[in-house]
């Protein structure tokens, strides 16, 4: 069935985190009562509708269907990463790119704190030990006086931040353009000196910056070293920024105390990985970005742009592209 002159918003099948799409185009619909709204179920009916659709949302773009998207104009990415896509395609189609950044803020801000206080309260130990009917004392730590760095001062960095700020630890932002400041104590960039003097003063450092050429291999076997044996590593944004082998020295040989890994390299992690088998880590499947919220916060996002897109706006929300 072609799109019709009155479809406004093109949703494509996919969904994100076990959630059906019906539920992200019944938002969008909530959100646009005097819009069109059309799902499109299945393959077929995603290669016929993208034909005529000017604005289309959805998780992926594959190639083949953007060649089909003859009257394409923008596209709203419903991931917050946007390296997926074929961005270099859409550009010189003149084809505007936005993404979902900002929409896993709280809930993955929440993640890091529960990470964070997990290793704080040693909850690992206390599951072990419950397991077993073990009633038996241990040491903990007290999260109050603590130095949290983290990487990355985005929608994630800073819902983090702001989530510390009851507990009374100091905060250390990185990031690429450190002038810019930040809601952290102290905000440094990514240069030898400052960033390796701010992980030798870390006990959390907390992992929420993109994967780029200068993130991929970041924590490294040096920065391993360099931080305090008794510091945490969480990561929540790529597994290639952390050196996978690197980390397993680092965790046998106690050059740090632990890590809480949402996200893996290799992913998934197979079954047969050491780090299932290392006492000292959290492993959670790449779920810190779930939240019963998703599509709502992602549909005020999408249905602003297309208020945006009809009232003849020069810049949309979150546009990425061109």
């Amino acid at each position: 069935m072609p799109a019709t002159d009155e479809t406004d918003l093109l949703v494509l099948r996919k969904g994100t985190h076990g959630t059906p799409i019906e539920q992200y185009a019944e938002t969008l619909r909530d959100r646009l009562p005097d819009r069109t709204v059309e799902l499109a179920r299945t393959p077929t009916a995603e290669r016929e509708l993208i034909e005529d659709a000017r604005f289309v949302t959805g998780m992926t773009l594959e190639e083949e269907l953007l060649e089909a998207a003859s009257s394409l104009e923008v596209f709203a990415c419903a991931y917050a990463g946007t390296g997926h896509l074929p961005l270099d395609r859409l550009r010189e189609r003149g084809v505007a790119v936005t993404n979902a950044s900002g929409v896993h803020g709280p809930n993955m801000g929440e993640h890091v704190l529960g990470a964070i206080l997990h290793f704080t309260r040693r909850f690992h130990v206390a599951e072990r030990r419950q397991r077993r009917r073990e009633w038996r004392h241990y040491k903990a730590h007290e999260l109050q006086g603590s130095t949290v760095t983290i990487v990355g001062l985005g929608a994630i960095g800073r819902a983090t931040a702001e989530r510390l700020e009851p507990f009374d630890v100091e905060t250390i932002g990185v990031r690429y353009s450190p002038e810019k400041g930040g809601p952290t104590d102290e905000v440094v960039g990514f240069d030898d000196e400052p960033f390796e003097d701010a992980l030798a003063r870390t006990d959390y450092l907390v992992l929420a910056c993109p994967l780029t050429d200068l993130t991929r291999g970041l924590i490294d076997r040096d920065v391993m070293i360099t931080l305090d044996p008794e510091a945490v590593i969480v990561n929540v944004a790529r597994g290639p920024v952390i050196d996978t082998d690197a980390l397993l020295e680092a965790l046998r040989s106690s050059w740090i105390r632990g890590a809480s890994l949402d996200v893996t390299d290799p992913e998934p992690l197979p079954e047969d990985h050491p780090l299932w088998n290392v006492g000292n880590v959290q492993i959670t499947p790449h779920n810190a970005g779930q939240t019963p919220r998703y599509y709502d916060r992602l549909a005020d996002i999408v249905a602003e742009n297309v208020r945006r897109v009809d009232d003849g706006a020069d810049e949309l929300r979150n546009q990425v592209v061109p």
